[in-house]
């Protein structure tokens, strides 16, 4: 995460509880948020409305507020997490950099069918400049001198023959690596601006990169012990799936720790 100022900031009556109505974890050490797509977790400009400028509605009586481990794309929802202590959120981000998470994500995606059973898809990747403030990722390339080794491994859970409802597990943590791999595969997320996601569904507009991030097993930063935060889908997500002719398997346990 980009190194911040974790003294707090007021936040709104309004924000306050907006944000409390966002947890789905709590304990000493650690809040879990659902993240709605739409809210950004980090942005350059500090005045920005973030998840992380409304961590300050949690800020305990000497200013300090806790702090955001890793990071969701904007327009991707799903569970995130913060630590209240450094000490804590230094634990938990060496757990994420060391590969200890296990992140399970629900995809929305267009193209031929897939193969039965689980994928493990494996690319290297790299990042690049697709326009003046706008960076991106692609396949690396010979004699590319920043590539970073990607894995991703996917499952069918539902499809109609051209959509497809998957649940995605990164083995590694590159910028937008579900998304690239996905497009490479010819089946890009729906809603995907940057990778080749249609933005149209039956001649209706796909509302939103259809990605949610539904599960996180982490190993709790000052418990020792293991920790499993689910994210239920949100509406939108619900109803893009069911207009697409879809439905969420009734064995998929989703719902919040």
């Amino acid at each position: 995460m980009t190194k911040r100022n974790y003294e707090a900031q007021p936040v709104s009556d309004a924000d306050r509880d907006y944000v409390h109505g966002l947890v789905i974890h709590e304990d000493s050490a650690v809040l879990a948020f659902n993240k709605p797509s739409g809210l950004p977790v980090q942005t350059r400009n500090p005045d920005d409305r973030t998840l992380d400028a409304l961590m300050a509605a949690f800020a305990r009586s000497n200013g300090k507020r806790p702090r955001l481990v890793h990071r969701l794309d904007a327009q991707t929802s799903g569970v995130i997490v913060a630590c209240k202590t450094q000490p804590a959120a230094a634990a938990l981000s060496h757990a994420f950099a060391e590969r200890q998470v296990d992140k399970t994500y629900l995809a929305i995606v267009q193209g031929a069918p897939l193969a039965e059973g689980e994928t493990e898809f494996s690319m290297a990747l790299t990042r690049h400049i697709a326009r003046p403030g706008l960076e991106l990722m692609r396949a690396a390339r010979p004699g590319d001198q920043a590539s970073q080794s990607a894995v991703t491994r996917w499952r069918v859970l539902a499809t109609n023959g051209s959509t497809h409802l998957l649940s995605v597990e990164p083995q590694t943590g590159r910028m937008h690596q579900i998304r690239v791999h996905l497009s490479i595969q010819g089946r890009p997320i729906l809603g995907d601006p940057y990778y080749g996601g249609a933005a149209t569904l039956k001649g209706e507009p796909v509302p939103r990169l259809m990605l949610h991030a539904a599960r996180l097993d982490i190993p709790h930063p000052t418990g020792g012990n293991r920790i499993v935060i689910n994210a239920p889908p949100p509406a939108d997500f619900l109803a893009f799936l069911s207009a697409a002719g879809l439905e969420m398997p009734a064995d998929l346990a989703l719902g919040a720790s």
